[in-house]
């Protein structure tokens, strides 16, 4: 009998349906995983979850055709994993997604690689609620009311407030209380690849502007950590952290983003730039004490990993991560992504599509056993 990493299942990418050329989602990544899938013997194919029939022999499906540079529409064989790439967080929760994916769930010799997005606000509770993780988080609260944004400011008068579904630095805000000047409190808030900054002698003033922001979107208020900085610029380690062959958690690798001029976020498309974690913590703390550090940085990463699993009760094949380290070399827990976007850094890159089927393969030889 085959061991489960040699076993090599049908694997389908599943997305939605999107009228005007077939799917939804980010082609170049689909291609990516389709392309390494097919290069390490797999068969795989892109599904909609219109498309996907449980109880068909067949699924009506797509693949690229790098000869005619076009995807095409064929009928393949009922994938034996199924892997959650359905792009965004208000697609997963229409009636109809979220029924599939629980069908999933609960199809025998069927199994779903990845259930679904994080919440901030939940992703936060489960690290709170272990000895292990809870030193890694900072203070947060739910964003409520005036009141309780004025008592979290006096404690720590730094905050970043973030939508709890958010993406990418969308919507964050950071909001500082400094006494000694006249327009003691100011508030920054993120517009694409720049900021635009509110100064007020009240917290009252400022709140309304902080609502209208918001809009309808839950946020949390977090603490404000100081992070380490490279030639005057803060710089946040992307972690990317998924299951191998034995189904166990590993790092696949951890890249370093540094803030772009008038940013307050690291993320690359709002002006952030790729570097070398090991070349800013070095230039920090030495590369004696920066290695450590790295390594302190992986295993903190797959700790987190291990109990934001613990704490949604479902399974999961991977998640990227940012860690901070600050001035005094503390690594802080900022985000979990249980989609991760695709890592600009090619060796990370590759690994990380390998990855997608080693893991396939360790689920589909488990359901063999």
């Amino acid at each position: 009998m085959n061991t489960p990493a040699e076993y090599k299942p049908v694997v389908a990418v599943l997305t939605v349906h999107d009228e005007g050329q077939f799917f939804k989602g980010n082609r170049r990544n689909f291609r990516d995983i389709l392309e390494m899938g097919t290069r390490m013997g797999y068969q795989v194919y892109i599904v909609t979850v219109r498309d996907l029939k449980l109880t068909s022999e067949t699924v009506r499906g797509y693949i690229f055709n790098k000869t005619l540079q076009t995807w095409e529409e064929q009928d393949f064989p009922l994938p034996q994993i199924i892997y959650n790439r359905i792009p965004n967080r208000n697609y997963e929760l229409k009636t109809s997604v979220r029924t599939k994916l629980n069908e999933i769930s609960h199809a025998s010799g069927i199994e779903l690689y990845n259930p679904g997005f994080f919440n901030k606000w939940e992703l936060f509770k489960w690290l709170r609620a272990s000895e292990s993780t809870r030193q890694f988080v900072p203070a947060t609260k739910r964003l409520s009311n005036l009141s309780s944004l004025g008592k979290m400011l006096s404690v720590y008068p730094y905050l970043y407030l973030k939508p709890e579904n958010g993406k990418a630095g969308k919507g964050i805000m950071i909001l500082k209380y400094r006494p000694d000047h006249l327009m003691a409190y100011r508030l920054t808030i993120q517009h694409d690849k720049k900021s635009v900054t509110y100064r007020s002698v009240s917290l009252s003033r400022l709140w309304e502007r902080i609502r209208r922001e918001a809009g309808a979107s839950p946020y949390i208020i977090q603490q404000g950590i100081e992070l380490a900085t490279y030639q005057k610029k803060s710089f946040d380690l992307r972690i990317l952290v998924q299951k191998n062959t034995h189904g166990s958690w590993s790092t696949t690798g951890v890249g370093a983003r540094l803030a772009g001029k008038g940013s307050i976020t690291t993320h690359v498309p709002r002006g952030g730039s790729v570097e070398d974690p090991f070349k800013l913590l070095s230039a920090l703390f030495g590369p004696e004490d920066s290695k450590d550090l790295l390594n302190k940085i992986k295993s903190t990463a797959i700790q987190i990993a291990r109990q934001i699993e613990r704490g949604s009760g479902l399974s999961h094949g991977e998640m990227s991560m940012d860690l901070g380290v600050d001035s005094l070399g503390i690594v802080w827990f900022f985000e979990a992504n249980a989609k991760p976007m695709k890592f600009d850094e090619p060796e990370i890159r590759q690994k990380s599509l390998r990855r997608i089927f080693q893991y396939s393969s360790y689920l589909a030889g488990r359901m063999k056993l």
